[in-house]
Parts: structure tokens; C-alpha cells; sequence
């Protein structure tokens, strides 16, 4: 277990020197995955991550890169397609979040999800 953030950086930097390694022994990797997996867990309760909304993630990409709608359109369908999604009103698809996962290179899972987009009649009483 890994008690401390001075723990946490010597392992880190222990777990960089394993993965440098040009000709890594079986030792050597069982011992980096044991690192890895403290390292994690250490960092998961440390540092916990909130669930992140792929429109959310597409919002500070864009943010981030000084991207307008226009920028991304061609790949979300056109201006009309990246304002839906990030209206709420349409979800990214895969091949979509695979072409965004291209351009910012990152994993198209986070643009991936499993929820609804948000019903325009939400606030409707019925």
C-alpha cells in the first residue's frame, strides 16, 4: 500500500525506470504490474476522477484547441450535427467519436456513452 504522496513519487519514478528498460526480466515486469496496480489505487483514491459527460470532455477539447463549431463540423455532420450534441439534444456515435478521437488524439471512449441525450420536453409538466 502506498501511504504517502513522497511513497507515491518514489514508486512512480521506480515504475519509469522498469518501463525504460530495454530487456525487462520476468521479474522486472511482474514487479512493475505490482507497482502499477498500487500506483492506481493509490491514485484513484487520492485523486478521484468525476464521471465526465463526452459532450463536457468535446466542450474543453474545443475550448482548449480555440475550436469553434465550424472547426469540427465535417466531423460531427455538419455545424447543425456539433450544435445538437452539444445542446444535449444527440449523442456522439461511435464513428464520430472515433473521428474525434483521431483529431485530438485521444481514445474515442471518451466521447462514448451509454446515456440518453437530455428530451426537449423535459421540463414539460404532464
Amino acid at each position: 500500500m502506498i501511504a504517502s504522496e513522497a511513497q507515491h513519487q518514489y514508486y512512480t519514478a521506480v515504475l519509469t525506470e522498469l518501463e525504460l528498460l530495454d530487456r525487462p526480466t520476468a521479474e522486472d515486469r511482474k514487479y512493475a504490474n505490482v507497482l502499477a496496480a498500487l500506483i492506481e489505487k493509490y491514485e484513484d483514491e487520492r485523486y478521484p476522477i468525476e464521471n465526465v459527460e463526452p459532450v463536457e470532455i468535446l466542450a474543453e477539447l474545443m475550448s482548449a484547441n480555440d475550436l469553434r463549431q465550424k472547426d469540427i463540423a465535417a466531423l460531427l455532420g455538419g455545424e447543425s450535427g456539433v450544435s445538437a450534441i452539444l445542446n444535449g439534444d444527440r449523442r456522439i456515435n461511435m464513428d464520430q467519436a472515433f473521428r474525434l478521437g483521431e483529431r485530438f488524439k485521444v481514445s474515442p471512449m471518451l466521447f462514448m456513452s451509454g446515456k440518453t441525450p437530455k428530451s426537449r420536453h423535459s421540463s414539460r409538466v404532464r
